[in-house]
């Protein structure tokens, strides 16, 4: 029955071909609308795990995670570096990272923090970042800078190259650092998330930005007239407008270092998770600076909450478009029953039975279905093979490999029974047919 069926579509494979086509379009939609998603939730899940709770000047919590973690949009106005210190040494608390932005180099997010960001921050279910090439910056060097692995392959950094970032998020830059350069001392490993897109600069670093950006014009300084620390006598801004995100912009060496006066936001790690919700209110309530305190968890429940209307549209669509291919074979199995007619009969003439010609329809349905199933896979690996590297580098988004997860397997199975579905309506009326109505005349 088989072979018989696949040369009978064989001598219909044009109106075949177009149907399989159909069918494997609707496979590769719906099977790659849900790895953007399944990716996308998991890369913004891995780039928070480690994470116990984001502080940030106070604002919407999806909003203050997008901007600290994933390096999208902002957080105000800055909070106090007293703030930062009443953070780090309250009980439950066992390490606190602080966070700058503000910042671009080429369109990729500059994060201006200290060692402990590399020590603390986790990835990917506890996993530490590592180094493709260099070492990690310390307290020393004011000019250091640690970049993702996405940045170094989109412009071939390597350690050793000087790069220039610019004022602004995003791709907007509103103003060039160029005379404060950045010397990269380390390539970070891929994560496969936000990580890989940002450029790490020490806080000390990202201050001499503004401090020089904020500084009135004059005549060049010689630098063999300069005291011993690098500072001028008259290198203080105290009546300069404040920088957008980062405000004023002195500091001391004590303790972490460059302690710079104003900074966008604080991860958090606790002893105990369990004291999570009274840290939680115990900074929302802090009088001296106006805070949020932001469970990543939390937040991203309530960006998929506000993007879940999108996704169930997207999955909608991809479903209609299976539906079409569905009935798309149905019409062109119904189509070809006119045509066959005599063919039918002939059979019947031989020795078939009713019985038999409506498992050749559904057969015929089988092999069409499956012929899309295989097809429809193979388009979304050429399609994840191409498009995967672009996600990452533009949005830190990786793509699943794994064609035979339950989701997907669900998936085949669903549509394939949903193929045999559709078959029944033109083998019922194949059924029906009689040896007398195949052979007989019709005008």
């Amino acid at each position: 029955m088989l072979g018989f069926s696949l040369r009978s579509l064989w001598n219909r494979r044009f109106v075949a071909g177009l149907t399989v086509l159909a069918i494997s379009l609707s496979v590769a939609l719906i099977l790659g609308v849900e790895r953007i998603r399944g990716g996308a939730r998991d890369s913004f899940a891995n780039s928070a795990s480690g994470i116990d709770l984001v502080v940030a000047p106070r604002g919407n919590s999806v909003q203050i995670l997008m901007a600290t973690v994933f390096g999208v949009g902002g957080t105000g106005t800055g909070m106090t570096w007293e703030s930062f210190k009443w953070l780090e040494d309250r009980p439950e608390v066992a390490w606190a990272v602080p966070i700058q932005m503000g910042d671009n180099h080429r369109g990729y997010p500059v994060i201006g923090t200290d060692a402990s960001y590399f020590e603390h921050f986790r990835h990917s279910g506890g996993q530490p970042l590592s180094l493709a090439a260099g070492t990690f910056y310390t307290g020393d060097g004011a000019d250091a800078a640690v970049i993702g692995a996405e940045v170094a392959a989109r412009f071939g950094y390597a350690p050793g190259a000087v790069i220039v970032n610019a004022h602004g998020s995003g791709e907007v830059s509103f103003d060039l650092h160029d005379d404060a350069p950045f010397t990269i001392s380390g390539v970070l490993a891929p994560t496969g998330t936000a990580v890989d897109r940002m450029v790490f600069v020490t806080l000390e670093g990202f201050d001499t930005l503004h401090a020089q950006e904020d500084a009135p014009l004059a005549a060049p300084l010689d630098p063999a007239a300069m005291p011993a620390d690098g500072h001028g006598e008259d290198d203080a801004h105290d009546d300069h407008d404040d920088h957008e995100d980062h405000g004023d912009h002195e500091g001391t060496e004590v303790g972490h270092g460059h302690e710079p006066d104003r900074i966008n936001a604080v991860y958090i790690g606790l002893i105990d998770r369990t004291s999570v919700l009274g840290l939680q209110r115990a900074v929302n309530q802090r009088p001296s600076d106006a805070l949020s305190a932001v469970l990543p968890a939390v937040a991203l429940a309530e960006l998929w909450g506000i993007t879940g209307t999108a996704e169930r549209a997207m999955r909608l669509m991809a479903w209609a478009v299976a539906l079409a291919g569905m009935i798309g074979m149905v019409v062109m199995l119904s189509a070809t029953l006119e045509t066959r007619r005599r063919e039918f009969a002939i059979l019947r003439s031989v020795g078939a039975t009713p019985t038999r010609i409506f498992t050749l329809i559904v057969t015929e349905a089988a092999v069409l279905t499956a012929a899309g199933l295989i097809l429809g896979l193979a388009l979304l690996t050429v399609a994840t093979f191409v498009t995967d590297p672009i996600l990452s580098a533009r949005f830190g988004l990786r793509l699943g490999w794994n064609v035979f997860g339950a989701r997907e397997l669900t998936t085949h199975f669903v549509i394939f029974c949903a193929g045999l579905l559709a078959s029944l309506v033109p083998a019922v009326r194949v059924y029906r047919m009689t040896l007398a109505d195949g052979l007989s005349v019709r005008l």
